[in-house]
């Protein structure tokens, strides 16, 4: 008969019978499973950093165009904000009248009876002096003025009568802007 050199560390059938003989087969196979199991996720954690870093690379070729776009449109985009702060800038002046406007627009509101000896235009006010024959005439010109809404204020300053003749009537009208 021939020998048989091959050493068995479990025991047989008398070991598999025990309690900790079938506690010990089923941590093997359990052991076994979870072994699998592991190397299953690692497989696919490996192979789906190939997925991963394509789409990282796609990625990374979308902005570097969006990049490229966006600096080739940069001096189209500076000389757009700088007309627009032209025009908002011109919008702005156009909105304040000129000193020519202002003195047609006062011009137009004079009666027949009122004369205008002085005007003086500054950035917010404006002085009037004039000369008139009766005080209704300047009331009517107070009057004018106030019906304007792009005058804030329109305050009478002085009234009195001239030295030179009598019959007329000195005053001088402040108005705001």
């Amino acid at each position: 008969m021939p020998k048989n050199n091959a050493i068995n560390l479990l025991p047989g059938e008398e070991f598999e019978v025990s309690t900790l003989g079938r506690i010990l087969h089923w941590a093997m196979g359990t052991f076994r499973i979870i072994v699998i199991v592991t190397e299953m996720i690692v497989m696919g954690a490996f192979l789906s950093r190939f997925w991963l870093d394509a789409q990282n690379s796609d990625l990374n070729d979308s902005i570097n165009i969006k990049v490229a776009q966006i600096s080739a449109q940069s001096s189209i985009e500076s000389q757009f904000r700088g007309l627009q702060t032209k025009l908002a800038i011109f919008t702005q002046i156009a909105q304040n009248p000129t000193p020519s406007q202002k003195v047609a627009n006062i011009t137009s509101k004079i009666p027949p009876d009122v004369t205008l000896s002085g005007l003086t235009i500054s950035d917010a006010s404006i002085a009037i002096n004039g000369v008139s024959n009766s005080e209704a005439g300047i009331s009517q010109f107070i009057s004018n003025l106030e019906a304007d809404k792009t005058f804030k204020t329109v305050n009478l300053g002085q009234l009195n009568s001239s030295e030179i003749n009598p019959s007329q009537t000195n005053f001088s009208i402040n108005i705001t802007y």
